[in-house]
């Protein structure tokens, strides 16, 4: 049966001819852009969420949180389930559900009732992010995938920047709720390129439930032991042990199979282990940012929410600006280098906001903002291109999954952080959960450093 499987999977065309490729690109696209779109307006509504329900700020993070935690526990299982059910099914799903949870979150009035839902967001974003990196192999020729690759940053970058922005403008205009109501036409503009995604062959193999129920324990309970690190020692003491537990168990099971749910197969791969070490540091660095900044510059700087939005664009165009540069220098260039220069220009750019001083001009954080999303930016293509390039093309969809697991996991690793951050000290959390997010970068380029000079010859391979 593995043998069949693999040799299907060694017989699909390389890529989908035009126009389908199109609409499936189209129809990914859509996908990207409801998932991000609602991920950056979210950080922005965070202040106004909890002064509208009358949350304090170490509570109100749970809202990015819980989303997060079930994105991060649910992305390696779905990804199995998407590859016996297939891929455009789970697409249709996903983006059903991405609906109807995005309409309970508008219409929640309580802490509780919005967590649930998110958590329900959580569910149908992790079955559209984990179709993501095995969905582009899929579609774009090999000698097109960087060029795929580059667009998903891109886009990215481009729904990051108006995330913020539109997020801001809609609490002036409007009020929060409508943060979750855009994603509807999204959505359903995304059901017209479901039956033109790729044909992948279903895996007849046998699902691992027991890999799934250890899975969701080691990614969970280290958010939330590190979430309550502060707050209750003991506590996160016990979720921190039980994570390790899990975690354990779980490698000894998954490391003698062949094509195991949670692949640990491909970080015997050096170039994938780098990368995936990096990029968990890289996500983790930006969205300590992104969650602690936007109390950084109401609180500290005191600027508007509107000029929040703007602010956090900025990061988001230096991204998008510097994904294709980035994709076409990757080729050329060694990635640990430009991984490492990447990550040490994020973390200059955030500490250079921590050295503003309240009344500066708008111009300078504006221009630092700008500086760390080139950084990210310059940082996540090649970086991406080396974790996807690197599996062989029968384990595409694992490592997309893998390559989506990391940057959820590390997103929510840097939300829990600033939790701590904020737990530590009311008046100075969001300068701390900046100072967080500049350790996290410099751990990124750390991780690069330590690639260049370990495997310099591998590294310029990708």
């Amino acid at each position: 049966m593995a043998e069949t499987e693999t040799s299907a999977r060694a017989s699909l065309p390389d890529g989908l001819e035009a126009p389908r490729r199109y609409w499936a690109v189209f129809a990914l696209m859509l996908a990207i852009t409801a998932t991000v779109l609602d991920a950056s307006m979210v950080n922005v509504a965070l202040p106004e969420i909890a002064r509208s329900l009358g949350i304090r700020p170490t509570d109100v993070v749970w809202v990015v949180i819980a989303y997060s935690l079930v994105v991060v526990i649910s992305l390696l299982p779905l990804s199995a389930v998407a590859e016996r059910i297939g891929f455009r099914r789970m697409f249709a799903l996903g983006v059903t559900l991405f609906m109807i949870s995005s309409l309970a979150s508008a219409s929640a009035n309580s802490l509780s009732w919005l967590i649930a839902s998110r958590m329900a967001q959580g569910v149908s974003a992790s079955m559209l992010m984990c179709l993501s990196g095995g969905l582009v192999r899929n579609i774009y020729p090999l000698r097109k995938l960087a060029m795929g690759i580059s667009l998903n940053a891109v886009t990215v970058g481009m729904m990051s920047v108006l995330g913020p922005t539109i997020g801001a403008f809609l609490l002036v205009a409007a009020s929060w709720p409508w943060i979750f109501l855009v994603n509807i036409p999204i959505c359903m503009l995304a059901y017209l390129g479901v039956r033109h995604l790729p044909d992948v062959p279903r895996s007849k193999g046998r699902f691992d439930w027991i890999a799934c129920l250890l899975s969701a324990p080691f990614f969970g309970l280290t958010i939330a032991g590190l979430d309550a690190l502060v707050s209750n020692p003991w506590r996160a003491a016990v979720f921190l042990l039980g994570a390790t537990l899990s975690g354990v168990l779980l490698l000894r099971r998954s490391r003698t199979q062949v094509a195991p749910i949670v692949p640990v197969d491909l970080l015997r791969i050096t170039p994938i282990a780098y990368a995936v070490a990096a990029s968990a540091f890289s996500f983790a660095a930006q969205m300590s940012a992104f969650v602690s900044l936007p109390f950084y510059f109401s609180q500290t700087l005191h600027y508007s929410y509107t000029e929040v939005g703007l602010l956090l664009g900025a990061w988001s165009i230096g991204m998008a600006l510097m994904a294709p540069v980035a994709a076409y220098l990757s080729g050329r260039y060694a990635v640990a280098v430009l991984c490492g220069i990447g990550a040490g220009s994020m973390a200059l750019g955030i500490f250079w906001l921590l050295l503003l001083p309240d009344g500066v001009l708008f111009f300078w954080p504006m221009l630092a903002m700008l500086f760390s999303g080139i950084g990210f930016g310059f940082f996540q293509t090649p970086n991406n291109r080396a974790l996807l390039a690197g599996a062989p093309r029968n384990r595409s969809g694992a490592a997309g999954a893998m390559q989506a697991t990391t940057r959820v996991f590390g997103q929510s690793f840097g939300t829990a952080l600033v939790g701590v951050a904020f737990a530590l000290s009311d008046a100075h959390g969001a300068a701390i959960g900046v100072s967080v997010s500049i350790a996290c970068a410099l751990a990124a380029m750390i991780v690069n450093i330590v690639r260049y000079y370990c495997s310099p010859v591998a590294d310029l391979d990708f």
